[in-house]
């Protein structure tokens, strides 16, 4: 994730960590597996995008990630490495509730980066009216925690 997060930063996507990954870089002890990440919606950001990816894992099928795909009906990709269980999720919208513009996003500290990571408040608006159970109790952690309301 720091190698990733890493060459996000040095070609200048831009992007924000959503997921349990942004839980984790707010302090919040949460497994798994993913990254998720948030991207805007550009053609050239895509192209960033698959630099970033070059830069890390050494894999062909980069290639065919592409703007078209992104930027379409179904604005979502897995990206599984061809080794270890890690993979990333890239989104530029989450259906009609979510887009780009719409993040409030934080630089945050992570290790000797600083990355763009969405907000309590925005985390926890995405996550409170999902269907999966650990969403809905990443929200209410992220509503104690960070002492939110109920409209976040």
């Amino acid at each position: 994730m720091r190698q990733v997060l890493g060459a996000l930063e040095r070609e200048g996507v831009q992007y924000a960590v959503i997921g349990a990954a942004a839980l984790n870089l707010m302090g919040l002890a949460r497994f798994t597996e993913d990254l998720d990440v948030f991207v805007a919606p550009s053609l050239e950001n895509i192209e960033r995008l698959k630099r970033v990816l070059r830069s890390v894992f050494d894999d062909p099928a980069i290639d065919e990630i592409s703007a078209p795909d992104l930027l379409g009906d179904y604005p979502a990709v897995q990206y599984v490495p061809p080794s270890g269980s890690f993979h990333i999720d890239v989104l530029t919208r989450l259906g009609d509730a979510f887009r780009f513009e719409d993040l409030k996003v934080a630089r945050i500290p992570f290790e000797e980066l600083t990355v763009s990571v969405v907000t309590p408040a925005t985390l926890y608006r995405m996550k409170r009216d999902t269907v999966r159970l650990k969403d809905r109790a990443d929200a209410e952690l992220l509503r104690k925690r960070f002492r939110l309301d109920e409209e976040g």
